[in-house]
């Protein structure tokens, strides 16, 4: 494939969502916890990571969660999702992390120490061994901070307060934001404000989910009232003509995943997703994968979809992979380094006038 060589930034990559078969049963076997899984063989864990339905996949999600319960087993998962990352190219990632789970609601015994030793180490050992960088966003679980949001119950303080303390810890591990996952029906960003204004006044950047399963109300609430740096999905800001000129305007990157977001029913399918419209608005939009291995991409597929369903051109692809380094969080000479590296790149594929082939 012709993008599998190029040099590539992630922006949207959960932790749990980028560990392979192999990992899942290694942290199983050394934590006695086989009887969580539906087979004792990679093979068994590849048919259970086969996408059935949102419920399905959240229950695969939830069950890595539970075998995450040392130090080690958060150094482990981070090498070889890590390794992943390398065998595609990827330069540079920031990945997504809910500590809260671990630490407040599973109650597994894990530490914010435990966490933060377990990253760093496996940070270090990816830098080392793949030359690979790694960044953390630590994410909110929103459902959490709301009274049973199932039906609109109110904000709780907790789950946000608490992300908020464990990502400042983590400044000096490679945390560089504050994020807000979860379902946004019923749990709206605007009760978090406070939590993402004390978090950027200790200098971390504001990335909260939205517009994915809301609309653009989310979007407008994470602009206004969380002062977003960047949008994790967002969109749905596509049905509001006045939030797309504020993105283009602003230049506020969205993170998008194609193929996550009609697996998960939130686009109905590929050939109907925004996205072209979006860039087509001047919308900074960059392409990631949010849980590859569970939904069966990796980032160059991603971007293959952009000439094989979009009709994109392999320079527009090139213009929009570049975008994911610009957007990134990356410290001002190591982002310098990755787009210099990138543009050598890309001018070589020019001179080759490979810019002419881009099917694989």
């Amino acid at each position: 494939m012709f993008f599998d060589n190029m040099p590539k930034a992630e922006l949207h990559l959960h932790l749990e969502g980028a560990l392979p078969p192999r990992t899942v049963l290694q942290l199983a076997k050394r934590n006695g916890l086989l009887d969580l899984l539906p087979g004792e063989t990679e093979e068994a864990i590849a048919r259970w990571y086969v996408f059935q339905d949102f419920y399905h996949f959240m229950d695969v999600v939830r069950t890595i969660k539970n075998l995450l319960r040392t130090a080690e087993d958060f150094a482990l998962a981070v090498y070889d999702a890590g390794r992943e990352l390398a065998a595609q190219h990827i330069r540079y990632a920031e990945i997504t992390v809910t500590p809260y789970t671990y630490i407040g609601f599973l109650k597994q015994g894990v530490t914010i120490e435990m966490v933060l030793e377990g990253l760093e180490a496996g940070r270090q050992r990816v830098r080392s061994e793949f030359g690979v960088e790694l960044r953390w966003i630590f994410d909110i679980p929103r459902n959490r901070a709301f009274a049973d949001y199932h039906n609109g119950g109110d904000y709780v303080a907790g789950a946000a307060e608490n992300t908020l303390e464990f990502a400042l810890a983590g400044k000096d591990f490679g945390v560089i934001g504050l994020g807000l996952g979860g379902n946004e029906i019923n749990a709206p960003p605007e009760p978090f404000a406070h939590v993402f204004a004390e978090a950027k006044r200790y200098g971390l950047k504001s990335i909260p989910h939205a517009g994915e399963s809301a609309g653009a109300k989310s979007v407008w609430g994470a602009i206004n009232d969380l002062q977003a740096d960047r949008v994790g999905h967002g969109v749905r800001a596509i049905e509001d003509a006045d939030l797309l000129h504020t993105l283009a305007a602003r230049q506020i990157p969205l993170e998008v995943n194609l193929t996550c977001n009609v697996y998960l029913k939130f686009v109905s399918s590929l050939k109907e997703h925004p996205l072209p419209e979006l860039d087509r608005a001047g919308v900074m939009v960059t392409i990631n994968t949010d849980d590859p291995t569970l939904i069966g991409t990796t980032l160059s597929k991603e971007y293959q979809l952009l000439v094989d369903i979009f009709g994109y051109s392999t320079a527009d692809v090139i213009r929009i992979a570049r975008n994911a380094f610009t957007a990134s969080y990356a410290e001002p000479d190591l982002k310098a380094r990755f787009l210099l590296e990138f543009d050598t790149w890309a001018n070589n594929m020019a001179s080759q006038n490979a810019l002419k082939s881009p099917h694989s």
